[in-house]
């Protein structure tokens, strides 16, 4: 139960964070949004590697998601960086990534 209950406390700043994507229109200020979680979550808890999973998660992301746009894989309506991707979507990835790594100890222990 300990490990459910752990499991679900880091998933759920990545919910929260998806939630508020209809809701806030302006790209620029959902990145702040997005950067004031991840440094207060980042705050509140760092455990080793986690900025090693919050900077590959931004750069192998942002990469991956430019190439799924210029191939026609997706599409967005939000594409205020390079004009292809949403300015959030690689800070929302980047803080998934420290989730996914944080939830893989968990689940290994």
């Amino acid at each position: 139960m300990h490990k459910l209950k752990a499991l679900f406390l880091y998933t759920l700043p990545v919910v929260v964070m998806i939630g508020l994507i209809p809701f806030v229109q302006n790209d620029f200020v959902l990145t702040a949004v997005y950067v004031a979680f991840i440094i207060a979550l980042l705050s509140i808890k760092s455990a080793r590697h986690d900025f090693l999973a919050l900077v590959f998660g931004f750069v192998a992301i942002t990469i991956s998601e430019l190439f799924f746009v210029s191939t026609g894989v997706e599409t967005f309506t939000r594409h205020t960086l390079f004009g292809l991707i949403p300015f959030w979507l690689p800070f929302l990835w980047a803080y998934a990534f420290v989730t996914i790594k944080r939830c893989l100890n968990i689940l290994s222990r």
